[in-house]
């Protein structure tokens, strides 16, 4: 049985997601699987006994389905729960888009449903001090909703103001591009970030960054992205690889080279 997850359900959506260690870097509630639910769809899935197997969630931004999860608890792999999830939160004609994971039955998966490889994501980590500086200003949401529209392939203003009300989130623009962080501890969180161009983006990171009290940072590259190069020569570290996977009508809407999306939310 698959049906959208209720407030009572999430502390069985979050078991299953702290399996797979997605919550390690949230400290608390909300999260983004809250945003799913609130701004999005967040499906669960469980057996004829009401055990729970699996759960996936999307978010918009405008007419792009982004579709930010889909786990299925290891024992059940392989008997259809995912397909069945996917299936119901992506069985619709318009734009579509995700990053699937290095197991190679996810990409399968995807690519079944419409979806096809565009480039790497690239999980960086790495210290904030010895990066190029640029300079940047405080932001809020409603500063950044048109470039972000502009840069990701669909607005999402309450999705946005959502997360720069946070504990920890700070949101940073130029005149041409913008960056959003958010901070864990000694850590931030780098994304969403864009620009009207792909220097404008990399130079509004960069300046969030410099201005960032915490001493690392994680951030997810698209491959085509020029931060890549940047990034790896000040002595960052691929942690992780994904893979940014659309389908035909999203990939005049999202533009990876000039759009760092947060890991979390898209």
């Amino acid at each position: 049985m698959i049906r959208a997850a209720r407030i009572d359900d999430m502390p069985a959506v979050r078991k299953i997601a702290t399996r797979f260690g997605l919550l390690s870097t949230w400290c608390g509630t909300p999260d983004f699987l809250d945003a799913e639910r609130f701004f999005g769809r967040l499906l669960l899935a469980s057996d004829d006994a009401g055990a729970e197997l699996g759960f996936g969630g999307t978010l918009r931004r405008g007419s792009l389905t982004h579709l930010g999860d889909l786990f299925v608890l290891p024992e059940r792999q392989s008997s259809g729960v995912g397909r069945a999830l996917l299936t119901d939160l992506l069985g619709h004609d318009e734009p579509r888009m995700t990053f699937a994971s290095s197991d190679p039955r996810a990409v399968a998966l995807y690519v079944r449903h419409g979806l096809f490889p565009w480039t790497p994501l690239l999980y960086l980590k790495g210290p904030t001090a010895g990066l190029p500086k640029r300079e940047v200003r405080p932001a809020g949401a409603d500063d950044i909703t048109a470039l972000d529209a502009e840069a990701s392939g669909g607005a999402r203003h309450a999705t946005l103001a959502w997360y720069a009300g946070l504990p920890g989130v700070a949101i940073y623009a130029t005149d041409g591009g913008y960056a959003a962080l958010r901070r864990t501890d000694d850590e931030v969180t780098v994304g969403p970030a864009g620009g009207n161009t792909p220097q404008e983006c990399a130079n509004a990171v960069l300046g969030a960054l410099a201005v960032s009290p915490a001493r690392n940072a994680r951030i997810a590259v698209p491959g085509t992205h020029p931060l890549v190069g940047i990034l790896l020569a000040a002595g960052w570290r691929i942690a992780d690889m994904d893979t940014l996977m659309g389908d035909d009508a999203s990939r005049g809407l999202v533009h990876p080279d000039r759009y760092i999306p947060n890991p979390d939310i898209g």
